[in-house]
């Protein structure tokens, strides 16, 4: 199967997102491989959530030569993807290619390294938000390739459920992940599905996912 039930998420095992994993994660790899490679594990992980979370409807067509039936995908037209500044931009760039009629939001929410408390996670900065009104029909997709001690992610769900109907689907969508994080999420917002690539071992000490991958913003935007 494409996608494996965990204890607190699903995981992507197509083995194409696990290829291109492995390929994003060498340290040798360099700045266009890199941000090429989460261009393309966010457009396979689109095509793992319209295969796993959305319903197909049976349509009549006329073909040049016949009338028949055929299969179309319900609710395309009702998807929201939510973009973490700044590391999940090309991660969302090729989660359009698999919705390029999504509505988009963008909030920019950072996590201040120099303040971490004793349960690990951190104190989040959101210096901007801008956000599409969300219906109970739509699929909102939170996408950042890390999901790390679940900090940020925990405060952009805050904005994005903010005096917001319920969504069909609330989706938060990693291509690495760790433990801690992932139970966090799961705990604050258990309406959330958690969707990742890879479920890692564990953070360090400063809050950085092992194995990884660095940190996909600088990584992917060549800075320091």
């Amino acid at each position: 199967m494409p996608i494996e039930d965990r204890e607190n998420a699903s995981v992507i095992t197509h083995a194409l997102a696990k290829d291109t994993l492995s390929r994003i994660r060498s340290k040798e790899m360099e700045q266009v491989g890199f941000r090429k490679g989460l261009v393309k594990l966010g457009r396979i992980c689109g095509y793992e959530v319209i295969d796993g979370a959305m319903e197909t409807e049976y349509v009549q067509i006329e073909t040049p030569l016949a009338t028949t039936t055929g299969e179309r995908v319900k609710g395309l037209d009702d998807v929201v993807i939510i973009n973490v500044l700044r590391a999940a931009t090309p991660f969302v760039e090729g989660l359009l290619k698999a919705f390029p009629r999504a509505k988009q939001g963008v909030i920019s929410a950072g996590r201040d390294e120099s303040a971490q408390r004793e349960d690990g996670s951190f104190p989040i900065t959101v210096d901007y938000v801008k956000l599409p009104e969300i219906s109970e029909e739509d699929t909102v997709i939170v996408a950042d390739p890390m999901l790390a001690t679940g900090s940020t992610i925990c405060t952009v769900l805050d904005y994005v459920l903010d005096d917001q109907p319920d969504p069909e689907n609330l989706i938060v969508l990693s291509a690495v992940s760790a433990p801690t994080g992932l139970l966090r999420v799961d705990e604050e917002f258990p309406e959330a599905d958690l969707l990742t690539v890879s479920i890692d071992e564990r953070l360090n000490d400063e809050g950085f996912i092992v194995p990884g991958l660095g940190d996909a913003g600088d990584r992917a935007f060549r800075t320091k």
